[in-house]
C-alpha cells in the first residue's frame, strides 16, 4: 500500500525542482502517493489567502508534507508562510544536515554535521513588536521557555544516539542574555547529564561562527535556540557550498514537513537551470522519518555519484545542463 504524503510546490522555481525530486522518487521505488496542496502566492491567485485550511487539513491528515520555497508577499498584513506553518503544527525541531559534496565550489572537504534548531519560540517568532507613535524606538518580546528549551535539547540528543553522533555543542548567548539564552543552557546542562556516551560541549555563538569557518570539522551535531539556529545553519550551507545543498526537516510530535531551505528565485525561475539538490535532500531525510532507510541511503548514494561524474550539473554547481536533466542523470543511478 502506498504511503500518501502531502506535496506544496511551490512558488518561483519551486514547480520545477518539486518535479524534478517526484521523478527521483518514483525512480526510487519509494511507494508513495501525492497529494497536492496551495500555499504562497499561487494559493493567493486560486485561493485568495496564502495558506488556505484545506492545505492545513491535508499536511495534519498525511502528517508528512514535501514542500517547495514559499513567496511571502511583501508589505503589511501578510505574515511568514513557514513560521505558521511551524506554529500550526508546534513543528518544534528544525534538523539541517550541512555535508561536504563533490564538486562544488566549497573550500572544505570533511564536513558533515547537523544544525538543531528550536522552531517555535524566541526572537526569531516576533512576538511583541511594537514601534513607537514618533517612529523612534522599537521594541520586541524574547519568550524562552523550559519546556522549549528541554525538547530540542532531547530531541538532539536523542537524534545524536540513534544514528552514531558523539558529540553535541550547545550554543547560546548565556554570557549577555543572562535569563533566555541562560535558560536555555541550564536546561541543556541538565539533559546532558543524561547521555554520557555523547560528549557535550558548550559554546558562545558568536565564537561558534568563528570556529565554524576555521574549523568546522570540530563540529558534529548543534543545539541551539531559534535565532542562532537561522544564522548558524545558513552559515554552515555557506561552508558545503551554498544554499542550493542544505535541505530542511521541520519536526513535531504529529507532523512533519520536509523543504529546500532556499528561496523561490523568481529571477530564473521557467529557465528550467534551478538546482533541486536541496530538495532531493530534503526527501532523504523525509525517507529517514518514514524509515525508508534503503530508499534514503540510495537516494543520497545517487545524488554523490552523480555529481562526481559531473554529469548534467546544473550552472550553480559549474555545469551547463538543466533541472531535468540533472534529475534524470540522478535517477538513472538510484
Amino acid at each position: 500500500m502506498k504511503q500518501k504524503i502531502a506535496v506544496i510546490s511551490g512558488d518561483g522555481i519551486g514547480p520545477e525542482i518539486m518535479e524534478a525530486t517526484l521523478h527521483v522518487l518514483d525512480a526510487l521505488g519509494a511507494n508513495l502517493e501525492y497529494e497536492y496542496v496551495d500555499a504562497g502566492m499561487v494559493a493567493l491567485d486560486k485561493h485568495a489567502e496564502l495558506l488556505p485550511a484545506a492545505t492545513l487539513e491535508a499536511i495534519k491528515r498525511n502528517a508528512i508534507a514535501l514542500k517547495s520555497p514559499l513567496t511571502t508577499p511583501v508589505g503589511g498584513g501578510f505574515s511568514s508562510i513557514n513560521v505558521q506553518l511551524r506554529k500550526h503544527f508546534d513543528l518544534y525541531a528544525n534538523v539541517r544536515p550541512a555535508i561536504t559534496f563533490p564538486n562544488t565550489r566549497s573550500r572544505y572537504e570533511n564536513i558533515d554535521l547537523i544544525t538543531v534548531r528550536e522552531n517555535t519560540e524566541g526572537a526569531y517568532i516576533g512576538e511583541g513588536q511594537t514601534l513607537s507613535e514618533d517612529g523612534e524606538v522599537a521594541t520586541l518580546q524574547q519568550v524562552v521557555t523550559r519546556k522549549g528549551s528541554e525538547r530540542i535539547v532531547r530531541y538532539a540528543f536523542e537524534m545524536a544516539r540513534r544514528i552514531g553522533r558523539k558529540k553535541v555543542t550547545v550554543v547560546h548567548k548565556a554570557n549577555i542574555l543572562k535569563t533566555t539564552s541562560g535558560l536555555f543552557l541550564k536546561v541543556a546542562r541538565e539533559l546532558a547529564a543524561e547521555y554520557p556516551d555523547i560528549e557535550c560541549n558548550e559554546m558562545i555563538v558568536d565564537n561558534t561562527c568563528m570556529q565554524l569557518v576555521m574549523r568546522p570539522e570540530q563540529f558534529d551535531v548543534i543545539v541551539t535556540t531559534n535565532l542562532f539556529g537561522d544564522i548558524v545553519s545558513d552559515l554552515c550551507a555557506g561552508l558545503v557550498g551554498g544554499l542550493g545543498l542544505a535541505p530542511g526537516a521541520n519536526i513535531g510530535h504529529d507532523c512533519a514537513i520536509f523543504e529546500a531551505v532556499h528561496g523561490s528565485a523568481p529571477d530564473i525561475a521557467g529557465q528550467g537551470v534551478a538546482n533541486p539538490v536541496a530538495l532531493m535532500l530534503a526527501a532523504a531525510q523525509m525517507l529517514d522519518h518514514m524509515e525508508k532507510l534503503d530508499e534514503s541511503r540510495r537516494l543520497r548514494a545517487a545524488i554523490v555519484a552523480t555529481m562526481e561524474a559531473k554529469d548534467n550539473l546544473t550552472p550553480d554547481l559549474g555545469g551547463s545542463g538543466n533541472t531535468m536533466g540533472f534529475a534524470k542523470a540522478i535517477a538513472s543511478r538510484v
